[in-house]
């Protein structure tokens, strides 16, 4: 816990320096994930590393060293270096409404991790997703309706449901939103040769979370 200095409010401890390569090839993914998981549990007790932007964004205008990639949805209530409580350079993020994964996010996917060398992939859904609660509704709007289609996948993996199939059923938005990563990360393990090796080989792992809004906790999807 960072703590605070009486006299002027400010942390003893502010972090200036960047991850550098060394660092980031020791760890293993497992430890990324279990760094990231830790970053959250700050996030949610209020206690964020006190970090000085100016000095981190003049050491790594010229080199990057990513741990980790996170596909998240366009949601402004979702801020996901704050989530998990990560630095500049620490991680890549890609935003889409409904955190689907396409062709240009898995080419994305594909130079995090296989070019600048990022060992863990995040596919982060949320709680009150509009883009779910959209596709339910079948919402037709401009080049929205597209978008939305991506997520049709995950509606049809939910039919079993056996209560009310609405987007006004939180419970089933729920439902929708986790299946919908699972079809993201089934889409990355079935459409990216690269990819699929690299998890098949320990080189990086892929896990599905879920993001509450209510309480800005994280539950893995299965």
């Amino acid at each position: 816990m960072n703590k605070l200095n009486n006299e002027n409010n400010t942390p003893d401890k502010i972090v200036k320096t960047i991850i550098s390569a060394e660092e980031r090839d020791k760890l293993t993914p497992d430890q990324i994930l279990q760094d990231f998981l830790n970053g959250n549990e700050r996030f949610r007790n209020n206690n964020l590393t006190h970090r000085d932007h100016s000095e981190q964004i003049r050491k790594s205008a010229f080199g990057q060293y990513p741990k980790a990639v996170v596909i998240s949805c366009l949601d402004s209530r979702v801020p996901v270096e704050d989530v998990f409580d990560q630095g500049i350079g620490d991680i890549f993020v890609g935003r889409i409404a409904g955190n689907f994964v396409n062709e240009d996010l898995l080419g994305s996917l594909e130079f995090a991790c296989k070019v600048a060398g990022a060992k863990l992939i995040i596919i982060m859904g949320h709680q009150h997703c509009g883009a779910v609660i959209g596709a339910i509704d079948d919402v037709k709007l401009g080049n929205l309706t597209t978008t939305l289609s991506k997520i049709k996948p995950a509606i049809k993996m939910s039919q079993n449901y056996k209560g009310n199939i609405s987007s006004k059923n939180e419970e089933f938005v729920k439902l929708v939103s986790e299946n919908n990563v699972r079809h993201a990360i089934s889409t990355i393990r079935s459409k990216s040769p690269i990819l699929k090796e690299m998890e098949d080989n320990g080189e990086i792992k892929i896990v599905g979370l879920f993001y509450t809004l209510t309480k800005g906790e994280l539950l893995f999807v299965d």
